[in-house]
């Protein structure tokens, strides 16, 4: 007797991403940590120097954490109310913050009170940073003002009031101690000099402005504001280069890579983008689970940091690459070892043993073997199979249609099962790959059970999904149909056009050669 043969699933080929550089590079990070804080995360911001601890601003409290740790290793919480975008300096020493009832204060990492506080602004200062001389520092708030601090005198240098809404983000030039810039919900972005008494360039973004970020060589500006992130050329009068519309929601923050290579971008629509900068296209994104305030990347890539709404870090750090290079340096057996005796033709007087491979059935296929049709069936509609590989399910009605058996199969159910059957129907009808036997289940179903229709609403609303469903799936083969109508004229039309061309300019290049011949 010949020995069964499993059932032969159909390989399908799926419409996955396609596989790149950045791909694998992005998915190199290993499992998030999560950490909880005390409310909307405003701001997160990286030391630049060793050990590249971060500071997180959250609710009233400044949180600082080692790179590794899961809790805070220092606190900073002498805030009355809200405070706003921690900011190291440079060298990782001083820490700056603004606060909702409109100071500013300059901490040292080392210690917990403040070392100075700044106070001019009328309303909440959202925006504080420092400039790259180090000595000084520049703020904007929500009564429509930009300032510039001197540090050491803890005095006022001057003031900008030409901003006309909440001035919300703004970053300073790494290249020049004097230029710094602001965004506003104003929709514009202004960049100041620190030795003029007035802006030195406004660029209108259209959107109320939430984040602003400067190129390191300092000639590049991107602004990011509704859906919207915009890259400017600064050293052409703020030209736009490029509008990349990505995001579904409001962006509200950028980052930018050690290398200056992959731009990012944050947004409530929960997703984490990620440009090329020579391209401007989207390389790699993340999804994350509530909606995104504030994004940070470490000075070596290392860790990615992502400040969400209802008050949750998310941390993901990079796989260690040394047991990348361990596995690599693992020695592996001779190639010789593989193909040994692979090649050998027998001889004449050679006895041939051959040696029967062992074959594991899967559970359905143990139960075709035994000829139980109604149980094959009820084993690949286990949820595992009939969600997660709907291919085998259909394999199995196409089997048990071959051999037969399907409607004894599909016979004698009753209401959940039923249910069940109509339900999977319902849903992979219209998948071309599962289509014709779909179809042909479904007719038997619809054949058997006819008689009952009637008597259990759960399967009479199963039908009508069914019905429903085919009948969608008809009216746009029908719209499909027509559209392939109107190519085809379209078409056809273009290519008569082409014939008649090409014929004139054959006959005139026919009338030209003999109008030469005849004056010759």
């Amino acid at each position: 007797m010949a020995s069964y043969k499993p059932v032969v699933i159909p390989a399908v080929p799926k419409l996955g991403e396609k596989i790149t550089q950045d791909t694998l590079y992005w998915r190199g990070y290993k499992t998030p940590v999560q950490i909880k804080e005390f409310g909307a995360i405003n701001k997160i911001d990286f030391s630049r120097v060793p050990p590249y601890n971060y500071a997180v601003t959250a609710s009233s409290r400044i949180h600082i954490y080692g790179r590794y740790s899961q809790e805070p290793i220092k606190t900073f919480s002498r805030f009355k109310d809200a405070a706003y975008c921690a900011t190291y300096r440079d060298d990782g020493k001083l820490l700056i913050a603004g606060s909702e009832e409109g100071s500013i204060r300059l901490f040292d990492i080392s210690g917990r009170a403040p070392l100075r506080q700044f106070d001019g602004h009328t309303k909440a200062v959202h925006v504080v940073g420092f400039l790259s001389d180090k000595y000084r520092i520049f703020s904007g708030g929500d009564d429509y003002s930009s300032s510039l601090w001197d540090i050491p005198s803890a005095s006022e240098i001057v003031s900008y009031s030409e901003h006309s809404d909440y001035v919300r983000c703004g970053c300073a030039s790494k290249q020049n101690g004097d230029v710094f810039i602001t965004g506003s919900y104003d929709h514009t972005v202004k960049i100041f000099d620190a030795r003029t008494k007035s802006s030195v360039m406004t660029i209108e973004h259209g959107h109320p402005v939430e984040s602003v970020l400067l190129f390191p060589s300092g000639g590049i500006l991107v602004s990011a504001g509704g859906r919207y992130v915009k890259v400017w050329d600064v050293l052409k009068g703020g030209q736009l280069l490029v509008s990349l519309k990505n995001h579904h929601k409001t962006v509200t923050c950028l980052c930018l890579n050690s290398s200056g290579q992959r731009l990012l971008s944050g947004s409530l629509d929960r997703h984490v983008k990620i440009y090329s900068t020579t391209s401007y296209k989207v390389v790699h994104s993340f999804n994350y689970a509530t909606s995104i305030l504030s994004l940070a990347l470490s000075p070596e890539d290392e860790t990615i940091i992502v400040g969400m709404t209802n008050g949750v870090l998310n941390v993901k750090h990079r796989k260690p690459e040394e047991s990348k290079e361990k596995s690599q340096k693992k020695r592996q057996p001779a190639y010789r070892t593989y193909v040994k005796g692979r090649n050998y033709m027998p001889k004449q007087e050679d006895f041939y043993v051959s040696k029967p491979g062992r074959c594991i059935l899967r559970k359905y296929d143990k139960l075709l073997k035994g000829f139980q049709s109604s149980k094959a069936l009820d084993a690949v509609l286990e949820p595992h199979i009939r969600l997660h590989t709907p291919e085998v399910t259909v394999a199995v009605m196409q089997e048990l249609n071959r051999r037969g058996t399907l409607r004894s199969a599909l016979a004698g159910r009753d209401e959940k099962q039923i249910s069940l059957l109509l339900t999977f129907v319902t849903r992979r009808v219209i998948e071309p790959r599962f289509t014709p036997v779909l179809i042909t289940v479904a007719d038997i179903i619809t054949d058997i059970y006819q008689p009952v229709v009637g008597q259990s609403a759960l399967v009479d609303k199963q039908f009508l999904r069914l019905q429903e469903a085919i009948g969608r799936e008809i009216d746009y083969q029908e719209e499909l149909l027509e559209v392939l109508g109107m190519m085809d004229a379209l078409f056809a039309t273009l290519t008569e056009k082409r014939a008649t061309y090409l014929e004139e300019n054959q006959s005139n290049g026919l009338t030209k050669t003999l109008d030469q011949d005849m004056s010759i």
